[in-house]
């Protein structure tokens, strides 16, 4: 699991990437203004998992990769470089964007119900005002 926190030129934002069976889930978290470390810490404490168990997806394939033992120059030379890249990885970006057509389409799906519903009401209404006007004759 990863929590990137980024600027993004208007919010701060956190991305979290979790890999799972080969398969890589992200979800992003808006923070606001810059957080404070205890603003964080309470992130992960406490909205972490929530914000996890809401995505809906399933997940963008992701090669696996062997976790040999990593030179500490290496992984210090790696570790900087994160920390230069802004944003998320573009598996996350990818994983986000399939997250956020799900949710597009599952909202597309309850408002037609919605409206068809409404129809409905309006239609049976309707029905019940001419049956009663012609109730006498």
């Amino acid at each position: 699991m990863k929590l990137t926190i980024y600027y993004d030129g208007q919010f701060w934002v956190g991305v979290i990437e979790v890999v799972k069976n080969g398969k890589l889930k992200a979800s992003r978290h808006l923070f606001g203004n810059e957080p404070k470390d205890s603003e964080v810490f309470d992130f992960v404490n406490r909205q972490l998992l929530k914000t996890l168990s809401q995505a809906e997806q399933e997940g963008v394939r992701v090669k696996a990769q062997d976790q040999k033992k990593i030179n500490p120059k290496r992984l210090q030379r790696k570790v900087s470089k994160e920390l230069k890249r802004a944003g998320a990885s573009l598996k996350a970006q990818e994983a986000m964007k399939q997250e956020f057509e799900a949710n597009k389409q599952k909202k597309k799906q309850i408002t037609k119900e919605q409206r068809e519903k409404i129809k409905e009401q309006k239609y049976l209404l309707r029905k019940q005002k001419a049956k009663k006007k012609h109730r006498g004759k």
